[in-house]
């Protein structure tokens, strides 16, 4: 039988049991308690991170509006804000729930987004407000095509700090924590869009004004070679030397020759030397003689001393430089400057200048050339004036540049290097990358001396294998259809300059070129899966391999590279050569660390 407890141990159990429902009900209170303090610190956290992140917003948009004095005010408020959040995140629940295995990453993310934004503030918007004329397009941007040289010099210091901390914190918000709580992961997402775009615009700009007044005659005159392409019939660079200009800058002050057509240009100019490499991959076509090949690579520098070249040998006059643009970039830019009216009363908007240039002129026009390229030289010469005037929406024109520039659109060489050096860095250098990097970079030029590529449509992939071993297998397949309708077309527009595989007319006859990494191996190539003959040479050490096809109208072509490269650290790369279309694009190619 169980033995009867004594008073006293009854006694003695029921205080024991007391003991512990205190206690529980004490640990209760402090998980209660910790639980109201974190969610107290964790709203008032994302409250202020967003009024943080609200103003820092409001003053890069004031900053390019020009309003200095709103810039420095809600700059300020941002910083107030961010200086809040950092503490909340600082106190110890936040700590000690932020080291939770899983549950804890929506606080640790946030506590890593407030850090940035905190930098944000403290390190970039506060001290760009002293920069404010050089961030600014309406100060930038002066009447009549004038720069203001004055104010991107004074800022250049500022501009280069500020520059250094943006690219860093860009780093960092790159590689936040993802969180499995939505409302978290979406604010790392918008931080990270933000950061990124304030980065590019104060890299940009740091960058105009290292090299920017000098190029603009701040330390004496200066002219440029500019080269108008037509990517209806495709370069290297983009498209056909189809007309020029020289832009002289003194002081910031910019003026235009009048526009020319090609015809002012020879076929036998003498040549210039380039190196064995650029001689044997493209010395067949003597681009440095006939200026209708003088940008067949896809290295705009190379385009730009033959430019200089074949000016100085017409002129007498060298120029200190060369850009590039064609009528895509023309039609970004009539969007921010508006409509221009020709002479005869016919209207150029951005939305019909690259038909009518590309495709509308040589039908108009038939077989008398002079009449079409004097109507281009029209056409241009009139946006020419439209920009050497006042400009009403200075921001808006910068950021129609900036896209043209990043398409490839916008290319500039300066024969300056220390200039030129800087220039590489950015989309505008428009260079070949001479480093190791996975890299597929497919280059189409036109064979047939037509117009087709206006008509050209392009899908482009790059797959290579794992990140394990020296090497790995690798496939780059080029996807080209012909898309010209059926319809009567002028033999310039859809016949053969040259035509070795009698072709009927409104073939597309071209050279596919691919770039491939460094020390890449071609195992095989075909066309439409037939075994395909490439030609192969090096293009600042990455090797080249070129195969020749036609594209039957209405008709598609598939080219395949089979390679076998080194497995290289850093992010694989696929440059977009300008053409007309805008190529689907699918890399599948893992980056290896």
């Amino acid at each position: 039988m169980r033995r009867r407890l004594s008073d006293e141990e009854v006694a003695a159990q029921r205080s024991k049991r007391r003991r512990v429902q205190i206690g529980c009900g004490v640990a209760a209170l402090v998980v209660v308690g910790f639980i109201g303090w974190l969610g107290y610190e964790g709203l008032q956290a994302k409250s202020d991170l967003e009024k943080a992140q609200d103003f820092a917003m409001q003053a890069k948009d004031a900053l390019l509006a020009g309003d200095t004095d709103r810039a420095r005010i809600v700059a300020g408020d941002a910083d107030r804000y961010a200086q809040d959040a950092q503490g909340s995140i600082d106190s110890v629940p936040w700590r000690v729930a932020g080291a939770v295995p899983f549950l804890g990453s929506p606080f640790d993310s946030t506590r890593q987004m407030t850090t940035i934004v905190s930098g944000l503030t403290e390190q970039v918007l506060l001290p760009a407000v002293d920069a404010g004329s050089a961030v600014s397009p309406d100060q930038l941007i002066l009447d009549g095509a004038r720069i203001n040289l004055a104010a991107l010099r004074d800022a250049a210091p500022v501009l280069e700090t500020t520059s250094a901390a943006i690219s860093d914190l860009d780093e960092q918000a790159q590689n936040v924590d993802s969180t499995w709580l939505g409302l978290i992961d979406d604010a790392r997402v918008d931080l990270q869009e933000q950061v990124a775009e304030l980065s590019g615009l104060l890299n940009n700009t740091s960058l105009a004004a290292q090299i920017a007044p000098a190029m603009l005659g701040a330390d004496g005159p200066r002219s440029y070679f500019v080269g108008f392409q037509t990517n209806a019939e495709a370069r290297g660079t983009g498209g056909l030397l189809g007309g020029f200009t020289v832009i002289r800058a003194n002081d910031g002050a910019v003026s235009v020759d009048d526009v020319t057509s090609n015809r002012e240009f020879r076929f036998d100019y003498d040549p210039i030397d380039l190196g064995p490499d650029f001689q044997r991959a493209y010395g067949h076509s003597r681009p440095t003689q006939d200026f209708r090949n003088s940008n067949v690579s896809p290295h705009f520098p190379y385009a730009g001393q033959i430019w200089q070249s074949m000016w100085q040998q017409e002129t007498g006059q060298r120029v200190d430089g060369a850009i590039a643009t064609d009528p895509v970039a023309l039609s970004y830019v009539l969007e921010a400057v508006g409509d221009v009216t020709l002479p005869g009363g016919e209207k150029i908007t951005a939305e019909n200048v690259v038909e009518l240039t590309e495709s509308t002129a040589y039908a108009r026009f038939g077989d008398d050339q002079r009449a079409r390229k004097a109507y281009l030289e029209t056409v241009a010469q009139t946006v020419v004036k439209k920009l050497t005037g006042s400009i009403s929406k200075p921001q808006a024109l910068l950021e129609a540049l900036g896209r043209a520039a990043s398409e490839g659109r916008l290319a500039v060489w300066s024969s300056v290097p220390e200039e030129q050096d800087v220039l590489a860095t950015t989309p505008l250098g428009h260079v070949v990358p001479d480093d190791s990097a996975p890299y597929a970079h497919v280059v189409i030029n036109n064979l047939g001396g037509n117009k087709l590529d206006y008509y050209l449509e392009r899908e482009i992939e790059y797959m290579a294998g794992p990140c394990d071993g020296d090497t790995r297998a690798a496939k780059v397949t080029v996807r080209l259809t012909n898309s010209l309708p059926e319809g009567d077309y002028t033999n310039y527009v859809a016949g053969m300059f040259d035509n070795p595989v009698g072709a009927p007319a409104g073939t597309n006859l071209t050279d596919v070129g691919l770039l491939a990494t460094q020390a890449a191996q071609l195992e095989k190539a075909t066309v439409n899966g037939a075994s395909a003959f490439a030609y192969t040479s090096v293009e600042r050490g990455h090797p080249m391999f070129n195969v020749q096809t036609a594209i039957p109208q209405g008709e598609a072509v598939e080219i395949v590279y089979e390679l076998t490269e080194p497995t290289i650290v850093g992010e694989p790369r696929i440059p977009i050569q300008p053409l007309i279309d805008a190529p689907t694009v699918n890399n599948d190619t893992p980056t290896c660390e």
